[in-house]
């Protein structure tokens, strides 16, 4: 009896200290889907840099809108040469006005918010333009809610910029938001769900692929009576008959001859695995509608919504870049009209838009057929200032 009882003590494990709130954690967080963060640095990365779909989508719409030509009026004249027109085809040493204005989409759509700073002369004109990434600033709003100073914070150090009083030095544009009233909505936010199951599913057929890829076939040996297996021998010798004469690409398709019992048994993949391939389609297309992009741009399989390449880019066109890029070529030149005291509209030229092509030229038609409008409404539809007054040339101070 005594030595069952100190069997008993032996075998008895120590108790083992731990946190009471972990049975609670574990019971809260039991059967939960797990999904990436929803910072804007996270979504960046997972979305971004790691997610192919949802890399070319934001590349396609940066481009494509920061290749818009622009031009620049007022009410009376289109200007061909302006400070303004200048400052932004060269807005700093380092870049030109194509990467300034991709960057401004790309911050843009990553995080729904993109900020740009005017370096200012001592004229008060900004000679240079520069824009700041969206996750290191910080608004910070006064007491009636309208913003009175940003923040740009790196390594620690913190530079305040004071928008409270003249022409502001940021320029902060933003996606429409509706529950926040000082930061936009990114389209990472609303695709991230699928972002996270298009990057499982290509963990999962890598995870595959490396731990549990299905042979294309198995050689059954089969002795007599269904019993008994191959000598070290004859595994060595069919091993090596294997690798010379049935692997590789210069031995595709070639006839296998099997002997003593031998016997050929193809395999594939099972139905589970296939369906994953179309999960992990399906996301795509998923991300594709977040950002507003045709699936069909992005040579995702299966999609056939549009009749034909040209109508998906032409749609592409009309409800993605078109509307992004008139808002934010509108809210800079507004901003930067504010440091030159003009009336300034800043606005992308359609009529340079390849994709736009046909559109324009049917609505030229139609206007030009119209005979009932005069020349002056004319321009007008066709969003072209109006012509001076007889008399009152542009070089006319009289």
């Amino acid at each position: 009896m005594v030595f069952h009882l100190l069997k008993r003590n032996v075998d008895k494990a120590p108790d083992a200290k731990a946190s009471a709130t972990g049975p609670v954690i574990a019971y809260a967080t039991s059967g939960r889907v797990v999904w990436s963060p929803r910072d804007t640095g996270s979504l960046t990365r997972t979305g971004f840099a790691g997610n192919p779909v949802g890399f070319r989508a934001v590349k396609l719409i940066a481009e494509s809108a920061a290749a818009l030509p622009l031009v620049l009026q007022d009410a009376d004249r289109r200007y061909d040469t302006h400070p303004l027109l200048s400052l932004l085809a060269r807005p700093n040493s380092g870049q030109g006005r194509a990467e300034l204005l991709e960057a401004l989409y790309g911050q843009l759509v990553l995080s729904g918010d993109a900020y740009v700073e005017a370096v200012a002369g001592e004229t008060g004109t900004p000679f240079e333009l520069h824009v700041l990434r969206s996750d290191r600033m910080r608004l910070v709003p006064g007491p009636d809610g309208w913003p009175i100073a940003y923040e740009y914070t790196v390594g620690g150090r913190t530079h305040r910029f004071d928008v409270s009083s003249g022409a502001p030095a940021i320029c902060h544009l933003r996606s429409f938001h509706p529950q926040d009233d000082h930061y936009g909505l990114s389209p990472m936010q609303p695709a991230a769900a699928a972002m996270d199951v298009h990057n499982a599913a290509s963990r999962w057929s890598k995870g595959l692929l490396d731990n549990a890829a299905r042979p294309s076939g198995a050689i059954v040996y089969r002795g007599a009576d269904g019993a008994g297996g191959l000598s070290p021998d004859q595994y060595d010798r069919l091993v090596a008959e294997m690798e010379a004469h049935h692997q590789g690409a210069r031995n595709a398709g070639r006839p296998m001859l099997l002997e003593g019992g031998l016997d050929w048994k193809p395999m594939g993949f099972s139905p589970a695995d296939m369906e994953f391939q179309k999960t992990k389609e399906a996301a795509a297309r998923e991300i594709a509608v977040a950002f507003g992009v045709p699936p069909m741009l992005l040579g995702i399989p299966g999609e056939a919504t549009y009749a034909n390449y040209q109508e998906a880019h032409r749609a592409f066109y009309r409800l993605t870049v078109l509307p992004l890029a008139s808002r934010v070529a509108a809210a800079l030149g507004t901003w930067l009209a504010r440091f030159t005291g003009e009336a300034l509209d800043l606005k992308p030229d359609l009529d340079q838009v390849p994709a736009l092509s046909a559109e324009r030229d049917a609505l030229w038609a139609r206007v030009a057929g119209a005979g009932f409008l005069t020349d002056g409404e004319k321009r007008a539809l066709l969003g072209l200032p109006a012509l001076p007054e007889p008399g009152r040339g542009e070089d006319d101070n009289g």
